[in-house]
């Protein structure tokens, strides 16, 4: 449903849906009972300048029976926020898509704690892009290519690519060299199969029993030195070389679906958790970003047949792992 009011500094209206009965005879009186106890008298000031609006941009007052909307939209007071000491690079622009680099830490879109401090939020404002909006998303925690569009007369048409599954999405990784303790040793390239949900207990994905619906196919393309005998960069684990335990390793992964975390998962499920990630094979305590160790995953490339011109196009991200050497 198209927001009555436009975005204002990057953000979004929000939309609020009334209910359709309750003890409550106005729109005012269910905002009270939601959010009355944060900030009474800012709720009604803004009922009294108007600044809550419901269908067609009509301004509701004090006595609006609850009745007569059923979703109202208004500017929600933005927190200050601490800036991310990190910058999007812009790769491409055109009449229809921005495709960016996204840094680790920062998040695709706003959420939580982080509202100007997103890509999206920035960008807007940067670009002086209202209607800017992301064709797909990266967790906070991941970097890379991030696609969005610019123009809402032939955003339908990038999406359908996406719907259908007609983008290929390429990452790298940087995790162990061997699976951990009790883990079989793993024949690349393979591709991982299983079910996965998002987890009622907390905000994590979880692998469960039933039909595959996510799938990521994984191939190593080099291993890095480490502690133990001295090996050549690029020698494999698993041929003969016993100096490969405690070595890192750069992984390429190609998912063919999109479930939240799923590389995550998938590399922790081989016994090969990613580098500073916090949340697989293992939930570490909530602590404050560490900007010396992201997370090490990057979406490296995305590539597609594009449906305006109808050829062949391929993005590819110009940053680097900090733990790929």
């Amino acid at each position: 449903m198209q927001s009555p009011l436009p975005v204002r500094d990057g953000v979004n209206a929000t939309r609020l849906r009334l209910p359709d009965e309750g003890p409550w005879d106005t729109a005012m009186d269910y905002m009270m009972h939601r959010w009355g106890h944060i900030d009474p008298q800012g709720i009604e000031d803004r009922f009294d300048a108007g600044e809550i609006v419901g269908e067609a941009g009509i301004a509701l007052d004090r006595a609006t029976p609850l009745r007569n909307h059923t979703f109202i939209w208004y500017y929600r007071t933005l927190p200050p926020e601490v800036r991310i000491p990190v910058e999007l690079n812009i790769l491409h622009q055109d009449d229809h898509l921005l495709v960016v680099d996204k840094p680790h830490f920062l998040p695709t879109t706003p959420g939580g704690t982080y509202i100007q401090e997103s890509a999206l939020v920035r960008l807007r404002n940067q670009l002086n892009l209202p209607d800017l909006i992301p064709m797909h998303r990266l967790d906070r925690m991941t970097a890379g290519i991030l696609l969005l569009s610019t123009n809402p007369e032939t955003r339908g048409k990038y999406q359908v690519l996406f719907e259908k599954r007609q983008v290929q999405k390429e990452y790298e990784c940087v995790a162990a060299a061997r699976p951990a303790p009790g883990h079989p040793a793993v024949d690349f390239p393979v591709v991982v199969r299983n079910r996965m949900t998002k987890s009622r207990s907390y905000l994590l994905a979880e692998v469960i029993a039933g039909e595959p619906n996510a799938e990521t196919r994984i191939e190593r393309l080099q291993t890095f030195p480490g502690p133990g005998p001295d090996t050549p960069p690029g020698k494999v684990p698993g041929t003969g070389d016993d100096g490969a335990a405690g070595r890192r390793a750069l992984y390429r992964l190609e998912p063919h679906s999109g479930k939240t975390h799923q590389l995550r998962v998938h590399m922790a499920s081989l016994g090969l958790g990613i580098v500073n990630d916090a949340f697989y094979p293992e939930l570490l305590d909530k602590a404050p970003d560490d900007y010396s160790k992201p997370l090490q995953l990057l979406a490296r490339g995305i590539r597609f047949a594009d449906p305006i011109t109808g050829k062949p196009v391929e993005y590819r991200s110009g940053l680097e792992l900090s733990e790929a050497r």
